[in-house]
């Protein structure tokens, strides 16, 4: 089976990383370390991750995208798994980590979707079918695949160091998981996971300034990230690794639940 760090970037969220360090300690199959990025914190985020086992490293430069990097960096093992701190992974999180790679090894990320809690039912459909559908759909269109979702995916070691240098680690207004979907190799394998379940804090909606501020970084991003790649021919060339993936794929009668996104 494949090894799996798993990486949260922290900035004082102590609170709500206690509950998904919860969360990784009671999963169906236990990751091989934990990782949290205290991004210049001023609760007691450190003290939470290390009470919980997890090894803390400490990014003082402020930025999501910062800290998942410096946490990429110092993961020690094959697969890197991404959770926010209000991230709230499903029992059989990691299992799913482990099977998706398992049994493919040319994947080289996998992404799942998330369903929004602290919300009433109006908020959370509009989360998930506008605000993550929304952002599937338009960037997935962009970069010519599945784009990461950065409060639930996992991402091999080498897909990372692949594209680690084309990051815009420069800007401040970069938005991590959409900069890292533009940076990974033109053809990557990157496939969305129904099963793969995480929910995720509504909190962005709770707040106008900081959905605005997301709304920004996002459209920054893809006008920086436009500029730099070739946009016909990363489409055409996921196109070609996709139906090649395919045709690979061996065929036992059933479809997967990937096949019927």
């Amino acid at each position: 089976m494949p090894t799996v760090s798993v990486v949260i970037p922290s900035l004082n969220d102590a609170c709500m990383l206690r509950q998904c360090l919860a969360d990784l300690a009671v999963q169906t199959v236990q990751p091989d370390e934990i990782v949290v990025v205290d991004n210049g914190s001023t609760d007691d985020t450190s003290s939470v991750a290390h009470a919980a086992g997890a090894r803390v490293i400490h990014e003082p430069t402020r930025g999501v995208l910062h800290a998942t990097a410096a946490g990429f960096d110092a993961a020690g093992y094959e697969i890197i798994g991404r959770l926010d701190a209000d991230s709230r992974p499903a029992p059989d999180w990691i299992e799913r980590i482990h099977e998706r790679f398992a049994n493919d090894p040319t994947l080289s990320a996998v992404t799942g979707t998330g369903t929004f809690y602290g919300c009433g039912p109006v908020w959370r459909a509009i989360g998930k079918y506008l605000f993550l559908g929304g952002y599937f759909v338009f960037i997935g269109s962009l970069v010519g695949h599945t784009p990461l979702f950065g409060s639930n995916f996992a991402i091999r070691r080498d897909a990372w160091l692949a594209a680690r240098d084309r990051i815009h680690l420069d800007d401040p207004k970069a938005h991590d998981d959409l900069d890292l979907s533009f940076a990974l190799d033109e053809g990557a394998a990157v496939e969305f996971d129904r099963r793969l379940r995480v929910r995720v804090s509504a909190r962005v909606f709770l707040s106008a300034p900081d959905f605005l501020r997301k709304a920004e970084w996002a459209f920054h991003g893809v006008g920086v990230n436009w500029a730099e790649v070739s946009w016909p021919r990363r489409v055409l060339r996921s196109a070609r690794v996709r139906a090649a993936r395919r045709r690979a794929r061996p065929f036992n009668g059933e479809c997967s639940p990937e096949s019927r996104l």
